[in-house]
């Protein structure tokens, strides 16, 4: 029994309901009356046989003591008050918690949890401002390279949902997806209206999982998408209270669909051989299990230090050189405002990340040495294409390791002394001794950096344009 508020309010619904006190009650069943007090207070879990004792005692069956729902209207607001003082939100208001005596009418205690409600719902509305934004993201890099970006308990999650659909080797296909879904209750429904602020949407009530149009060229995204919603289900993630529990949810779903789409035990034992060949190369890695660049160049990430024994880096860096994501645990120093955040920073034009912009040729993975006041890495480096820019994925290594991968025999190498301006961000003298003063330009400004993220459940979405989307697809 997870909730124990839940079932402490039971006990004691069916408790008063047989007329018995706490010390009858204790007494029947063989446990002191304090300690009966502390189980309806949700403090305390009763062993299995206990349960049947009192279950006996109040004379109902177990499994009506087990049932998930709260005895009364009553009993549901009074856990409800009890989960919202509980929370980070209302703790930082520094007040006392209110206990919901008897004294307390229903609609004094209806009101109060309604205002822990719209709380909770101006506190959400708060949590997406750029500023947060960025600190949240700071600290989950951080949490994230203390843990070599690697996350067992998801690895061992995703592992025992692909045993159960029957997936041993290749390629993840839609069908063990589909399984996936069904094996928790929904339906997977590809639909052509889905909310512009959203990637996909979870009908709980319904049993839906509602995707982009099948036709998505290549399926990719859509075998990621159904992951990422199943993980919500598996993990039983609630709306985020918080932008850096937004960003955790959305890291651990994240997750889990790359350890799906490459599972630890088949992509460990393709690494270790690419190893062992001295031919390790991420688009063979992507190759391997049909999917894109980046996401096998972030699984690497997962698996080479717990597995190969090797440090990395990797960068996802647009074409104007701002950094779109970014994690490292082999010393690299990666440029960071003061916050410490490092996504929206520009890297050094001496990188790969952004040398490989130069090439005319950019279907294949560019090779580079890069030295560094840190050291000198390895790094390939691959150009992609979204709907709206070029960006590059790179995933490096320390020299040392450079003996494994294809490309070592690379002879572009580079220099960097980033963060010293004289490195690349400061122009030549005599270039600014030329063109100081008789030069304008207009500014290209990204616009979204102005516009805050909508307000609602979740930070990002229009809960107007969700929740009718919702009501429009229910009855379909």
């Amino acid at each position: 029994m997870n909730d124990l508020a839940t079932l402490g309010q039971r006990i004691r619904h069916f408790r008063t309901a047989a007329g018995l006190t706490l010390d009858q009650l204790g007494e029947k069943a063989g446990v002191a009356a304090s300690q009966l007090s502390l189980m309806e207070n949700g403090k305390r879990e009763p062993r299995l046989s206990l349960l049947g004792t009192i279950a006996e005692s109040v004379g109902v069956p177990v499994a009506t003591l087990l049932d998930p729902a709260p005895p009364t209207e009553r009993a549901a607001l009074e856990i409800e008050l009890d989960k919202a003082q509980a929370s980070p939100v209302y703790a930082g208001l520094g007040l006392p918690a209110l206990r919901a005596g008897r004294s307390m009418s229903d609609e004094t205690l209806r009101a109060i949890v309604g205002l822990h409600r719209e709380l909770a719902r101006r506190s959400r509305e708060a949590i997406a401002t750029p500023e947060e934004a960025r600190r949240a993201n700071t600290d989950i890099r951080a949490w994230m390279r203390a843990r070599d970006n690697h996350l067992p308990e998801i690895e061992e999650l995703a592992e025992e949902q692909l045993r159960r659909v029957g997936h041993t080797t290749g390629a993840l296909q839609h069908r063990a997806v589909r399984q996936m879904a069904e094996g928790l209750g929904f339906e997977l429904v590809h639909v052509n209206d889905l909310p512009h602020s959203t990637r996909s949407v979870t009908d709980i009530e319904n049993g839906r999982i509602y995707l982009p149009p099948a036709s998505v060229p290549g399926g990719h995204g859509l075998r990621s998408m159904a992951l990422q919603a199943i993980a919500h289900r598996l993990m039983a993630h609630e709306a985020p209270t918080s932008y850096a529990e937004f960003l955790r949810q959305r890291l651990e779903i994240n997750y889990f669909a790359a350890a799906c789409l490459m599972p630890r035990t088949q992509a460990v034992e393709f690494l270790r051989q690419a190893k062992a060949d001295r031919n390790i190369a991420v688009e063979d890695f992507r190759d391997a299990f049909g999917v894109t660049h980046e996401s096998a160049a972030l699984r690497f990430t997962n698996l080479a230090t717990p597995y190969l024994g090797m440090t990395w880096h990797f960068l996802r860096v647009r074409d104007d050189g701002a950094v779109a994501k970014a994690y490292e645990n082999d010393g690299l120093r990666l440029p960071v405002d003061v916050t410490g955040s490092t996504e929206g920073e520009i890297v050094c034009r001496m990188w790969a990340a952004r040398r490989a912009f130069d090439r005319t040729n950019r279907t294949t993975e560019y090779y580079q040495y890069t030295d560094t006041p840190e050291g000198t890495f390895f790094e390939s480096t691959q150009i992609g294409t979204s709907a709206s820019d070029e960006f590059s994925i790179t995933l490096g290594v320390p020299f040392a390791e450079s003996k494994w991968f294809r490309g070592r025999e690379t002879t572009t190498r580079e220099r960097s002394l980033c963060p010293d301006p004289s490195c690349c961000r400061r122009p030549p003298d005599e270039l600014a001794e030329h063109w100081a003063g008789k030069a304008w330009t207009s500014a290209k400004v990204h616009a979204h950096i102005f516009s805050p993220l909508p307000s609602g459940t979740f930070p990002g979405v229009d809960d107007r344009e969700l929740y009718e989307f919702l009501e429009s697809h229910a009855a379909s």
